[in-house]
């Protein structure tokens, strides 16, 4: 998917490349692995390094070998091949767009929050612009020094990216949709009565029992733990135990609407960590207007 050329995302080609996108995630139900691709070439970004793109971000540099071989990265590569064809076809919408359209609109498929992202994203063009291996979120021990369990290993990594608690709390509830697979992580099982027939590729360990529905149940299964078909990372676990996260956990495990409302911000921000814009930015509804349509 490496591009010739930079491309630079135009309005019209970026409604056209929705719709496809929206028909992919419909058609493969593959809203989990778009939402980890997007998330995880946003989440290398490390405030503390101000060059551009060696900073991290949402800059697409996730298409690229070695990071898209990184641990943390295991799988993802079956997300590029499933957007490699409306990648090839709208070069006027670049990977970095791309990849964070492909999650905020598998999210509003599966039910949760309506995104309102903005474009114009810079792409990093040759893998130069790659970030270090190490710099994702772990599920389990070993932590990475000089973490001491899993509260200050999360708090190293989201705080290199300028999260605080409460946004850690709301990121996690992502995992609300999706699953982890022995093979590429090392957790869970290779399936359960919940995925043993998929949809789409089965087996894996879901954290919730609809694993394609985006809700606040994740927050209520990890806290009451009453189903051992359901995965329980030592990340989530801590959510609930973690005097700093607990009463964020708390309050999405009894209200949706709080949750949604924190994870769109929380959201926003993880999408322009690092980012470079071609322009001043600009929404998918302007895109409409500009069209002559209405949001």
């Amino acid at each position: 998917m490496a591009p010739v050329v930079a491309r630079v995302t135009k309005k019209e080609a970026l409604l056209e490349a929705q719709k496809e996108v929206a028909e992919l995630i419909k058609s493969k139900h593959c809203n989990p692995i778009v939402v980890r691709l997007a998330w995880h070439d946003s989440g290398s970004y490390d405030k503390n390094v101000k060059e551009w793109p060696r900073c991290g971000g949402a800059n697409g540099s996730i298409r690229f070998y070695p990071e898209i071989t990184h641990n943390a990265n295991a799988g993802l590569s079956d997300a590029l091949e499933l957007l490699k064809g409306i990648a090839d076809k709208y070069e006027g919408v670049s990977y970095a767009d791309l990849f964070q359209l492909a999650s905020v609109t598998g999210i509003e498929l599966a039910g949760g929050p309506k995104i309102p992202l903005r474009f114009g994203r810079k792409d990093t063009e040759n893998p130069e612009g790659c970030a270090p291996e190490g710099n994702l979120p772990a599920g389990g021990a070993p932590w990475p020094a000089p973490a001491k369990g899993p509260g200050d290993h999360l708090r190293n990594v989201f705080y290199r990216m300028g999260f605080n608690d409460q946004e850690i709390v709301a990121l996690s509830g992502a995992h609300t949709l999706g699953r982890v697979k022995p093979s590429r992580s090392g957790f869970g099982k290779e399936k359960t009565k919940y995925t043993e027939n998929g949809p789409g590729n089965p087996g894996g360990s879901s954290w919730t029992a609809e694993w394609l529905k985006f809700d606040n149940s994740y927050f209520k299964d990890v806290k009451e733990q009453s189903d051992p078909e359901l995965v329980v990372l030592e990340t989530d676990n801590v959510l609930h135990k973690d005097d700093g996260f607990r009463p964020y956990a708390e309050k999405y495990a009894a209200d949706q609407e709080a949750f949604f409302k924190d994870y769109t911000a929380a959201h926003l921000k993880l999408s322009e960590l690092g980012v470079q814009w071609e322009e001043t930015p600009f929404t998918f509804e302007e895109c409409l207007n500009c069209n002559g349509a209405t949001a």
